[in-house]
């Protein structure tokens, strides 16, 4: 593979003109495709094989015109001190209101009436007006949206308080300035890493364009292949994430070749051989970990995650050719004023610019390792005992979908939700839809049997449809809809109701959909690291290596998720991170925490360790692998870790808690696999181990591919090919560096 690389950059490099022009066709050509695409006008939501899902379609077949997949809205109306919403003057309101609506769009499937459906409050204070529609949130028009906005602001003239709640005004999250923020930070990093604006802006831009092409592909296709709202979102944050990261180690090792003397043309040969071998590895494992989030049979999570594999695909191509193209253009500015210097004056540098071609001055890296080397059950000790009391809050995980109370306190969705927790009990927020198979007599018995359970508010009569073979009957539970007891109310009425009885709505389908996830963790869990465990010993042809790497990246995983719980769960230090509301963690949080960190922690990994693989094959003791290893890798991978939690970081400003959540929950993923697993428990382990670190029994030497990763068997071919590592051209480079 890297001598396949090797010539893959050489010939980028050379038709550097064709190559740029291509991706900015190509960007181009995604532009043009979202802008004149159709908007996204479906964003329909499915469980195969759950109760909820068997129900709606239940409901679909037996109740057609429906509208069972419409949009709601609620307009909750709360009457000044002093007043109630059935005196006469604001009852007019309403009632006005309630035409309003009625007449506001074509759009409108029904609209209750409070006083006449029993939607007052016992005290009399508030009242709501419930509003189905024929199409779904996201068919919604302007015109519809606007008429319910202004029937509200009708009625506040009269001194009324309304909020309006439901999907209704769903809208695509946002999320501010949070990801200009991320890249700013990554342009700072990328500036102080590599000493040089062109050097830091390639993996900026490069990036940028990589994301552009992903997400208006994405956009493009919304409409087409019915993609959530959140998908466009998902693949811009790991996008640009794995981006600009996948950008820094071409370019960080096209300047390490430059300063061992090779021409411009074969320095970005070999690193995109070098290096791009370890990037298409660490973007294939982002890639099948996404992918394999099909595994959990939820189509929209199925569409989430091969869209954002997509945008890593096209991250890791312009890495392997659009870098080394640009690379062309640069020529010796792609290193720093001082590199350049000592390049042409003495012909050879270190990777940085600085020291000897052997790196042999010492950096922050080599005084680190050195500091483990000495005092590796210390340092061992102090991160698993650290990451194991981070990790202790996910014991007490609990699973759901955030619902409108967990928006912030600023949107009328949130305000609504709580009017009508005040008003009606926070169960009003969420009801029940149970639908009956059967005849009025079997729903008859359904509705008496659920109004016995506990944890039941209100039971509605049973409504049949035409043919009177189907029944549905409302159901408000006394908590809220996130609630551990509105979990457990679904589960007794599905318990004691008999087969023909199913309970679906929104609540009932966010459960179905936690316990979804939650059964299919462990399987993906053991996909993803047991893949992890097969490409790590291919990679580092040893056993004990890659069982390390798995349960280092498990624990850091179960540590950062053990953050999660603690900040938006249990509400410690929530207001710093804006969570206005605690509650269950988002459902797929786990498994998309897995997936992503996995592909992220073998990045690292793999830039790490191949190095020490390298140096403890070419003759050094174990202990000299690794400080050499972290001599020439630990600088990049610090920057790129930093890089990679600025921008999931600057996703914790949405508005969106969902948003908010994976943002936060990536940016801690990161922080403690990069920082505490690979920087310190990876190099005290390796010491510990000694030799037995790199055993691999010969029978499955003999059966394991070579895929020479770090591009050992690359470097043989050429210095057979010249006789020498470098190439005839070298002279002539180092004085174009002077430029």
């Amino acid at each position: 593979m890297a001598t396949f690389l090797y010539k893959l950059g050489r010939f980028a490099f050379r038709r550097r003109h064709v190559v740029t022009l291509l991706w900015v066709a190509l960007l181009a050509l995604a532009g043009v495709g979202a802008a004149s695409a159709p908007a996204a006008t479906s964003s329909s939501f499915s469980m195969p094989g759950t109760e909820a899902q068997k129900a709606f379609d239940l409901l679909e077949e037996r109740f057609p015109g429906g509208s069972a997949d419409g949009a709601t809205a609620r307009v909750v109306f709360k009457a000044p001190d002093g007043q109630k919403m059935t005196d006469p003057a604001n009852k007019a309101r309403v009632d006005k209101a309630v035409a309003d609506l009625r007449a506001g769009s074509d759009q409108v499937a029904g609209v209750t009436d409070p006083y006449a459906a029993q939607a007052v409050s016992r005290d009399g204070t508030t009242a709501y007006i419930h509003v189905t529609y024929k199409a779904n949130g996201m068919e919604l028009t302007d015109a519809t949206r606007d008429a319910l906005t202004e029937t509200g602001t009708e009625a506040q003239q009269g001194g009324l308080t309304v909020e309006i709640g439901g999907d209704a005004l769903q809208a695509m999250p946002e999320t501010g300035t949070g990801e200009i923020i991320g890249v700013v930070v990554a342009g700072i990093v990328l500036v102080i890493t590599f000493g040089s604006l062109i050097a830091a802006g390639l993996p900026l831009l490069t990036a940028i364009i990589g994301v552009g092409i992903g997400v208006s592909s994405i956009t493009a296709l919304a409409d087409a292949l019915d993609l959530g709202s959140t998908t466009g979102t998902l693949a811009t944050m790991i996008g640009l994430a794995v981006g600009i990261d996948y950008a820094l180690f071409i370019v960080s090792r096209y300047r390490a070749e430059l300063a061992e003397g090779h021409g411009r043309e074969e320095a970005a040969g070999r690193a995109v051989g070098t290096a791009g071998s370890a990037v298409v590895f660490a973007g294939l494992t982002v890639v099948i970990a996404l992918v394999g989030l099909a595994v959990v049979n939820i189509p929209m999570l199925t569409k989430m995650g091969a869209a954002a594999a997509g945008t890593v695909a096209v991250a890791v191509l312009i890495a392997l050719t659009l870098i080394p193209a640009l690379l062309g253009y640069a020529g010796g500015r792609i290193l720093g004023r001082k590199a350049r210097k000592d390049l042409a004056d003495r012909g050879t540098a270190g990777p940085d610019g600085h020291g000897d071609a052997d790196g042999a001055a010492p950096n922050a890296g080599t005084r680190w390792a050195r500091f483990v080397l000495r005092r590796p059950v210390t340092v061992l000790l102090v991160g698993v005992v650290g990451l194991g009391a981070l990790a202790v809050p996910a014991a007490s995980l609990e699973m759901g979908l955030p619902d409108d109370g967990a928006q912030p306190t600023s949107t009328t969705q949130r305000r609504a939700y709580d009017l009508l927790s005040d008003g009606f009990g926070p169960g009003f927020n969420g009801p029940l839809m149970v639908v009956v198979d059967g005849d009025g007599e079997a729903a008859a018995r359904a509705a008496d049997t659920i109004k016995g359970l506990d944890g039941v508010a209100a039971v509605t009569p049973p409504t049949p449809n035409k043919a009177g073979d189907t029944a549905m009957i409302t159901v408000v539970p006394k908590d809220r809809p996130s609630s551990t007891a509105t979990e457990d109310l679904v589960h007794d009425i599905r318990d004691t109701t008999g087969d023909d009885v199913l309970v679906t709505g929104q609540t009932a389908m966010n459960i179905d959909f936690s316990q979804k996830m939650n059964d299919a963790l462990l399987p993906y869990l053991a996909l993803v690291v047991g893949l992890a465990f097969l490409l790590l010993m291919v990679v580092f042809r040893s056993v004990l290596v890659p069982l390390k790497a798995a349960l280092g990246f498990l624990l850091s995983v179960v540590a950062a998720l053990g953050a999660v719980v603690a900040v938006f769960q249990w509400g410690w230090l929530g207001s710093v991170f804006g969570v206005e509301q605690t509650g269950p963690i988002m459902s797929m949080m786990p498994i998309f925490m897995v997936g992503v960190v996995f592909g992220l922690a073998m990045d690292y990994e793999v830039f790490l360790v191949t190095r020490m693989r390298e140096a403890y094959v070419h003759g050094e003791r174990p202990g000299e692998a690794i400080v050499t290893g972290f001599r020439h890798g630990a600088r990049v991978v610090t920057a790129a870790a930093v890089i990679m939690i600025a921008v999931f970081a600057g996703f914790i400003g949405a508005s969106e808690q969902m948003v908010k959540m994976i943002g936060f929950g990536l940016a801690t993923a990161v922080l403690f696999d990069a920082f505490v697993v690979r920087m310190a428990l990876v190099p005290a382990v390796l010491a510990l181990l000694g030799h037995r670190a790199w055993w691999l029994p010969r029978w499955l030497d003999r059966v394991l591919p070579n895929v020479d990763v770090e591009g050992e068997g690359l470097r043989e071919e050429l210095a057979d090919d010249t006789g020498r590592p470098g190439d005839p051209d070298a002279g002539q480079e180092r004085e174009l560096v002077r430029v």
